[in-house]
């Protein structure tokens, strides 16, 4: 046998051992570089659901509530009621008496402890007059309210525990989560009792429109009414947010409020008031436009829009037209995040912010007050109201929600009260007063001051903003002595 054909015999016999090698080779390589799914995502949630689900519980509320049976036709923007008039009701039917009705609503929660207290939505048992529970064994239980936070739209319940009580959830870190980590969701959609459904985060710190401190988790993870208050857990099992809010015209599009912003106010939940630092001003986001005028180079930072009478940024020396771009040490980029951050330092706590004022650097300190309590400010819109309007100042949340121009002037109607002044006017909610007997407001206390100098018996001149047109409506019947 010649030299090459023994070469080329052997050759034959290491192809087939060197191709073996060299695609175990590709393989392990594909291994480390392309972890196996399991390491990515479980190929079944089952044993995750039966570790998380017993802490979920579902929630069902009745709420009483006085109906009159004409009240379609008593409506204040009814078209019977402007086509007759009220004289006409009042002449035929009298005084309707009013009815009692009961309606039911149903959500989700989750165990926080073993002394029987459960967190949910504060939508879930705003308005309810009976609270029950159903624990995944079937058993029920009576609850009540213990603390309510409607900026938050949480709130803690409470029930009495026995030995068949469910254990309570782990509690997670919301900040460490990332978009396309792995979640789960468990609730009660629409009453059919324990759901489990799977996603991914899709995003975080989203802000749509709910509350002054949105800061939501995005999941695909399916959500549908009668999940809010129920959890949604991440792979080890922990809570890392409590479902919310849902997008009706959305397919795959849910929201939740993360864990550590509960974790936040939980404490003050159990004494049953949640108390918020305060700083006394409006603000508003920087524009492009804006950063050129006040001699900003980015658009970074919130602008002073006002500062309210004897709040503690007016003793502080803050004015209007100041830009804040530090709180305490942490930078502020926009009106959403120094909200948050003013809310969640206690009151009286002396802090330090960074401004810029007419093109210069300063820095001031001063001592946050109390946020005036819910309460307190339903007292001071009714003592504001003998008009039969409630307003409030234009934030950006309601800016967003009521589809209004950026950086809008005015004062927003939140209430009209039926059958007064306003409502003969035919104002109506979500209306924007631009003007008060011809004099531009920016406002509330520029609105207050006004409707102040109309004397007893004068007519109440508006200027209203309603979508893209604006028209006058003069108010006859109200009197300015309960004003401030």
């Amino acid at each position: 046998m010649t030299f090459k054909s023994e070469f080329a015999t052997r050759r034959r016999r290491w192809i087939p051992l060197l191709a073996f090698f060299f695609g175990l080779s590709v393989v392990s390589t594909a291994w480390a570089v392309f972890p196996s799914f399991s390491q990515q995502g479980p190929p079944s949630f089952a044993d995750l659901a039966d570790q998380v689900r017993h802490s979920v519980v579902n929630i069902s509320t009745t709420q009483v509530v006085k109906e009159n049976p004409m009240q379609p036709f008593f409506a204040p923007n009814s078209p019977f009621r402007e086509f007759f008039g009220d004289e006409f009701f009042k002449r035929f039917f009298g005084d309707t008496p009013r009815g009692e009705m009961k309606t039911q609503a149903l959500g989700s929660g989750f165990v926080m402890d073993e002394e029987g207290l459960i967190v949910t939505n504060n939508h879930v048992v705003e308005k309810a007059t009976e609270i029950k529970i159903k624990t995944q064994n079937g058993k029920e239980y009576d609850a009540k309210v213990v603390g309510r936070d409607p900026k938050t739209d949480l709130a803690l319940i409470k029930v009495k525990p026995d030995a068949e009580f469910p254990k309570p959830a782990q509690i997670g870190d919301s900040d460490v989560i990332r978009v396309g980590d792995w979640v789960m969701a468990v609730g009660n959609p629409f009453g059919l009792g324990h759901t489990v459904t799977a996603g991914i985060v899709s995003a975080k710190g989203r802000v749509i429109g709910a509350g002054p401190y949105d800061d939501f988790i995005q999941t695909d993870a399916a959500i549908n009414p009668g999940n809010s208050g129920g959890p949604l857990f991440n792979m080890n099992g922990e809570v890392v947010g409590i479902n919310t809010a849902i997008v009706a015209q959305g397919q795959g599009i849910g929201f939740a409020i993360p864990v550590n912003l509960a974790k936040e106010i939980l404490p003050q939940l159990k004494s049953g008031k949640v108390i918020r630092g305060w700083l006394g001003v409006m603000i508003q986001d920087i524009t492009p436009e804006l950063a050129e005028s006040f001699g900003i180079k980015e658009t970074k930072g919130v602008l002073l829009g006002d500062v309210m009478q004897d709040s503690p940024a007016e003793k502080a020396g803050l004015k209007r037209g100041d830009v804040v771009t530090d709180f305490n040490g942490k930078p502020v980029d926009n009106a959403h995040t120094l909200s948050r951050l003013v809310a969640s330092t206690p009151p009286n706590s002396t802090v330090t912010m960074k401004l810029i004022r007419d093109g210069k650097k300063t820095e001031v300190k001063l001592t946050l007050g109390t946020m005036p309590d819910e309460g307190e400010q339903a007292q001071a819109s009714k003592k504001e109201s003998s008009w039969g309007l409630t307003v409030q100042n234009i934030t950006p949340e309601l800016a967003q929600r009521f589809g209004l121009t950026e950086g809008e002037h005015g004062v927003l109607v939140s209430a009209v009260q039926p059958g007064g002044p306003a409502a003969e006017a035919k104002v109506r909610p979500g209306d924007v007063i631009k003007e008060v007997n011809r004099q531009k407001i920016q406002n509330v206390r520029d609105y207050n001051q006004a409707v102040q100098k109309t004397k007893k018996g004068e007519t109440l001149l508006l200027l209203i903003k309603r979508g893209q047109n604006t028209f006058y409506v003069a108010l006859k019947g109200g009197t300015s002595e309960e004003q401030e």
